[in-house]
């Protein structure tokens, strides 16, 4: 299985502004800017961080997962949530060649921790022998930073600026503070539940 993220956050979108209030930066100083390009890459690492942590896309966002087989011949959970649409299914063989699978053979079932996709009146179409399965999906909470929920934008803004002070904990990489507004938002895992 592999996730390849195809459109990636701007940075016109970065709450830069915010982390610099948040660490109080230019509290009796003109903000030049100078800081903006460590702010950007601290920014960047929290959300990845807690992306990674939560199985959420933040920021909404194209994405493409490539799998060998089916988890069964009538759905597959996607690898993140929540998903705000299915773009295309594709079959692809061995030496490279695709397949568009109809849209009006599956459909996504939208779920706040797993979403699906299902098959529509039958089964899912397998790949060839040696071949994957490529889906795009469009996945996020939103296109700008007010859109995300506000406890995560605060977990954000706080592992961003661990990141920035260079405080991050040795054993999570993440305050505790961060894991409490973080925790509603992790999938529950059972076992056996392939999960």
């Amino acid at each position: 299985m592999m996730l390849v993220e195809l459109t990636s956050v701007s940075s016109a979108v970065l709450p830069v502004a915010e982390l610099t209030d948040h660490l109080r930066l230019a509290s009796g100083f003109a903000d030049d800017g100078s800081q903006d390009g460590q702010l950007e890459s601290c920014l960047r690492a929290a959300l990845s961080a807690i992306e990674a942590r939560i199985g959420k896309a933040l920021y909404q966002r194209r994405f493409a997962w490539q799998v060998s087989q089916w988890q069964s011949d009538t759905s597959q959970p996607l690898p993140l949530a929540p998903v705000e649409s299915l773009e295309s299914v594709k079959l692809v063989t061995r030496s490279g060649s695709e397949t568009l699978v109809g849209a009006d053979r599956y459909q996504l079932r939208p779920d706040t921790h797993r979403p699906l996709i299902e098959a529509v009146g039958g089964s899912l179409p397998s790949p060839s022998q040696g071949g994957t399965i490529e889906i795009e999906f469009i996945a996020g909470y939103s296109t700008d930073w007010l859109g995300v929920p506000a406890d995560l934008r605060q977990a954000v803004l706080i592992q961003a600026a661990e990141f920035y002070g260079g405080q991050a904990d040795q054993d999570t990489g993440m305050p505790f503070a961060v894991t409490v507004l973080i925790e509603p938002y992790r999938a529950l895992r059972l076992r056996g539940t392939g999960a």
